[in-house]
């Protein structure tokens, strides 16, 4: 049986009333793209926990399935207890189940909950199937992993605990993507990984971004973008080609679907989505 491939969304919470207003705006156009759900971050240590109940709530009343991420970082059992309860009463059918970020200038690990497999664990005893659980891959590994042997352990082991399917980190090699779903497989499991797009918006800002969580940008990428400088027009427009050819290769290998992070943007989530051919 064939499976419809899937669009999902991700926004971040907004910081001010300016921001706001541009997500509004962002999520009502990219209504055109008629997403199965959208997600929501949580922000670093947890800095945007309130606004991100606040922007499923502002989403939700536009008409769209929100699923927030929920970090484990600094949070306690208790904290995560009204959250989970407050995502219940209002609707919520999915969440995006995370490890999460250390808080800036916290050397060791806080909170009760050390890792995405004992927050996933702990959803399924407080609230059993009462959500659809992500959880988060790494195709090219995560930045703390010794191995790609031993993160693809940990990702076995937070399945397990009660996932139903996954959203990689970006990448801009799909066969990194497709290594990593025959290596999940040979060990058993046969989830949906839906592959992480990231738009390339912005040089400085994308280098940054992949600096910090591991993702590899291929060096005749990074060439190509010192070659355009500053000319802001024309990064837009091949970031739109590049991210569009992977993205095609992706599906036509038989991903799932995408999950595109927005960026709280439209330009180039429109741009990337409206060639493509979907199964």
């Amino acid at each position: 049986m064939t499976t419809k491939q899937t669009l999902s969304l991700e926004f971040f919470p907004p910081r001010d009333t300016e921001a706001q207003e541009k997500l509004v705006r962002s999520a009502k156009t990219l209504q055109s793209l008629r997403p199965a759900y959208v997600s929501v971050t949580f922000g670093a240590g947890g800095s945007t926990r309130s606004g991100t109940s606040g922007t499923v709530r502002t989403l939700q009343n536009l008409g769209f399935d929100v699923a927030p991420h929920l970090s484990c970082m600094g949070a306690g059992r208790e904290e995560l207890t009204q959250l989970l309860d407050e995502y219940q009463q209002v609707g919520v059918k999915r969440i995006v189940a995370l490890r999460g970020d250390l808080p800036s200038g916290m050397g060791g690990v806080t909170g009760e909950l050390r890792y995405a497999s004992d927050l996933v664990k702990f959803i399924r005893e407080y609230s059993g199937d009462t959500f659809h659980l992500e959880v988060a891959a790494y195709p090219e590994m995560h930045p703390e992993a010794n191995s790609l042997a031993q993160d693809i352990d940990h990702f076995v082991h937070k399945v397990k605990a009660g996932a139903n399917s996954a959203i990689t980190q970006y990448f801009f090699n799909a066969q990194a993507y497709f290594d990593f779903v025959a290596r999940v497989q040979a060990r058993g499991l046969d989830i949906p990984i839906t592959p992480g797009i990231m738009p390339i918006t912005n040089s400085t800002q994308l280098l940054r971004f992949s600096n910090m969580c591991g993702a590899d940008v291929p060096r005749w990428i990074r060439q190509r973008l010192a070659d355009f400088g500053d000319d802001r027009a024309s990064i837009r427009a091949f970031g739109i080609d590049v991210v569009s050819r992977l993205c095609q290769d992706l599906l036509d290998g038989g991903a799932p679907g995408l999950h595109m992070y927005t960026l709280n943007g439209t330009e180039a989530s429109l741009g990337i989505v409206s060639g493509l051919s979907w199964r």
